[in-house]
């Protein structure tokens, strides 16, 4: 392995290993829809997503096996980019952003593949009503009897920050006079490395010539 490569990876590895380890916490010990509120403005909030990041969703049963196929395709894209860059001798911020956004990705990935079938439970979707159906109870870990099967596990969401809740000012376009929350997506530790890693990357792009001091 490219040396270069050694840092980024261990990285990656360890933005995997928390979010893998709050997702299977949250999955086995709470509830859908259940909610540990740590303070006013950050809630754990158990919520499963069957589709994108911030609970986006399209497609039905079709549409889940073409996203988790993407999210495998983008896994293994992000890596060949990864190493050809450290081939060519790509600054270590470029590489370590890159690495950060392959956590996010794969972070997911895991959720997608493996969850439907390592859980007894979790949404599946009704072709009568053409939707996602809520379960009760806490799943259990269960091997030989999982919900889904492989590519078609949902996605652990639970950050909710709603760090502001109120009427909005009338004078405000469109949601004048509405009652809002900011931020009211929930999210996971994988949602924010993809975002975040896109950030430094976008960052890296706009001030290449700056980049020497994070070699």
């Amino acid at each position: 392995m490219n040396k270069a490569l050694r840092l980024p990876f261990i990285i990656s590895i360890c933005l995997i290993f928390l979010d893998q380890a709050l997702k299977l916490w949250i999955k086995s010990n709470l509830a859908l829809g259940e909610s540990i509120d740590l303070t006013k403005w950050f809630h754990l909030h158990f919520t499963e997503n069957p589709g994108m990041a911030f609970g986006i969703e399209w497609g039905g049963i079709t549409g889940k096996y073409i996203l988790s196929s993407f999210r495998v395709l983008a896994i293994f894209g992000i890596l060949w980019y990864m190493f050809r860059l450290a081939k060519g001798g790509a600054q270590q911020f470029v590489l370590i952003s890159f690495g950060i956004v392959l956590a996010g990705a794969l972070g997911n990935v895991l959720d997608s593949l493996f969850y439907g079938l390592i859980f007894d439970r979790g949404l599946v979707y009704n072709e009568l009503y053409s939707q996602w159906v809520m379960y009760s109870g806490v799943a259990e870990f269960n091997t030989t009897s999982g919900y889904a099967p492989m590519l078609l596990g949902n996605v652990v969401d639970m950050l909710y920050l709603p760090l502001w809740k109120g009427v909005l000012p009338s004078w405000v376009p469109f949601w004048g006079g509405d009652y809002f929350i900011f931020f009211r997506p929930i999210f996971n530790i994988a949602d924010s490395c993809v975002t975040i890693g896109v950030i430094l990357l976008y960052l890296s792009s706009i001030k290449s010539e700056n980049w020497g001091n994070f070699k």
